[in-house]
């Protein structure tokens, strides 16, 4: 379905899957991440898929390398732009009360899960509106910002975690103005909510959780892309969760 894709935060979890993915339908494949040095299994992608995928280092919190990889990638047309890069708090433990929050881990965690994403979407986004149809109404492409159902303030019955839950709304409202303004360029834009998935975010927390609920990449991946794959200009602007059911914001 997809000819090229951009995948940000790719170096691990969601990221890395989605690269899996995408590589395997032979989609070509721009990855970026903060320190590609460090990245072994994406470099091993790279090893195995050659031209198909490059892999360049973008810190979502440094706009001026963002703008360099977009200059030079600029003459790719993008079928898919897909945010993937978070943090749940800088110390990897989630605030449980208004004590334990301070200023700085909230700047950072908003800047990585909200701004970064948003200022991808600045630099990235006219590569997605580069068109190859001659139908004007045709979809130009798709921005997905993976987002969490905490982010949800209709949801949250449970409080904590200040920082990560106010990012993911941030971020909500974010791609909701994005989905505005690029929808009248026929370009779809969605949050969606991966489910709890094994990685570094949420690992220390599994031990609360049922075994069941918890998602190996492979399968959380496989979800996300049935949801994106299945898109249609009338779900622009929404907040699916895994299973393709529509959260409330």
């Amino acid at each position: 379905m997809f000819k090229s894709a951009l995948i940000q935060g790719a170096s691990r979890g969601i990221g890395l899957q989605m690269c899996r993915y995408l590589l395997s339908k032979q989609t070509s494949v721009i990855a970026t991440c903060r320190d590609p040095s460090k990245a072994q299994e994406l470099t091993q992608l790279k090893i195995d898929h050659g031209d198909l995928l490059s892999i360049h280092r973008v810190d979502v919190l440094d706009e001026n390398q963002m703008s360099e990889v977009a200059v030079s990638v600029g003459d790719t047309k993008l079928d898919l732009l897909v945010n993937c890069a978070g943090m749940l708090h800088p110390s990897g433990k989630g605030e449980t009360s208004l004590r334990e929050v301070d200023l700085r881990s909230l700047q950072t965690t908003l800047a990585t899960n909200a701004l970064g994403p948003l200022i991808m979407a600045k630099h990235f986004s006219p590569m997605l509106t580069k068109r190859t149809s001659p139908d004007k109404n045709a979809l130009a492409g798709i921005l997905v910002n993976i987002s969490a159902r905490v982010g949800s303030i209709s949801d949250n019955a449970l409080g904590g975690w200040y920082s990560y839950r106010m990012s993911k709304s941030a971020l909500n409202m974010a791609t909701k103005n994005l989905s505005i303004e690029l929808g009248r360029k026929r370009v779809i834009c969605v949050c969606l909510h991966p489910g709890t998935v094994n990685t570094d975010l949420s690992r220390r927390y599994h031990r609360n959780i049922d075994p069941a609920k918890i998602f190996t990449p492979e399968y959380s991946v496989n979800c996300l892309m049935k949801v994106i794959e299945g898109l249609e200009v009338k779900d622009n602007g929404k907040f699916f969760a895994w299973d393709g059911k529509e959260i409330p914001w």
